[in-house]
């Protein structure tokens, strides 16, 4: 029996560990981060925290043959495991594909009063499929770790315009 594949990303917040684990939960910074594209529109998060409970971000995109039409992907997670601020966990599946749910795993280690890193392991299981998406995995989920790091230290106050009042 085959190996499944096992994708790791890794990323290192000068944020606390709390903060960093309830944004993936919270949706409206969750809405900036997750599954957003350069190209793509994220049009709805929907999330209920709690095990068993889930995800549901909805994005349009163009389609592939760039022939200017889009398509709406639901990104959904069913909740396994809420375990603040150490790790969470969720059987994650994209409609309209008919691949059956993979395993991802988040967990936050703190190394410091602020500083956290976050291991993201995705099992996306065996077989040509997981091989196949396996690379485009791992940057999809390494882009998605650095944009939740801007959504992490975006300033939400104002800015002072260049030559303004």
């Amino acid at each position: 029996m085959a190996d499944p594949v096992i994708v790791r990303a890794t990323y290192r917040y000068n944020i606390p560990a709390a903060k960093v684990f309830d944004a993936w939960l919270t949706p409206s910074q969750a809405g900036r981060f997750l599954f957003a594209t350069r190209t793509g529109n994220v049009l709805a998060c929907e999330i209920e925290p709690e095990v068993g409970g889930g995800f549901t971000v909805t994005d349009r995109r163009p389609h592939a043959d760039a022939d200017e039409s889009f398509y709406e992907a639901q990104h959904r997670g069913v909740y396994v495991e809420l375990d603040r601020p150490n790790r969470l966990a969720f059987d994650f599946n994209v409609e309209p594909s008919a691949s059956p749910p993979t395993r991802v795993t988040l967990d936050f280690v703190p190394l410091g009063v602020s500083i956290t890193e976050l291991v993201l392991t995705h099992n996306l299981g065996v077989g040509k499929d997981a091989e196949a998406n396996e690379e485009r995995t791992r940057q999809g989920w390494t882009n998605m770790l650095e944009q939740l790091n801007k959504v992490l230290t975006a300033r939400s106050w104002g800015f002072k315009v260049p030559g303004g009042l």
